[in-house]
């Protein structure tokens, strides 16, 4: 099984990167340092929406283990001997509610937000419990 980052996360990722040099031609009218900040700011979201685009995959899981993604773009397998816990953590800020997958393999915690996954974490933890038994 694997869980992927939703595709519409990448494009939106560059959509921002566009729009924060849109809004420099705007606004910058000649102003080296918006330029400069505009800049920076595209080039670090572009970034982040190429990543999502060259290791959409995040997470894998077989009867083996689970494999993670670190870093940039290094993966990792874990066997399920040395995962101690998977939990669901769900809070509750401002009448927003937010729930992270939490993977704790002891001296590791890897956590995966909704749209890391492209799923619920409840349900991707539910799918992991079936694998690991």
């Amino acid at each position: 099984m694997q869980w992927r980052v939703k595709p519409v996360l990448p494009v939106t990722k560059l959509m921002g990167a566009v729009a924060a040099l849109v809004l420099a031609a705007a606004f910058a009218e000649g102003d080296t340092v918006r330029w400069v900040l505009a800049g920076t700011v595209a080039v670090v979201v572009a970034g982040w929406a190429l990543r999502d685009l060259l290791v959409p995959v995040r997470l894998t899981a077989d009867t083996e283990g689970i494999t993670v993604v670190t870093g940039i773009a290094r993966r990792q397998h874990l066997p399920w001997s040395k995962i101690e816990r998977v939990r669901v953590d769900s809070t509750v800020r401002r009448g927003l509610r937010s729930e992270v997958l939490e993977i704790d393999a002891g001296d590791a915690l890897y956590l995966y937000s909704a749209n890391d996954l492209g799923a619920l974490p409840e349900d991707v933890a539910t799918q992991l419990a079936d694998l690991r038994t």
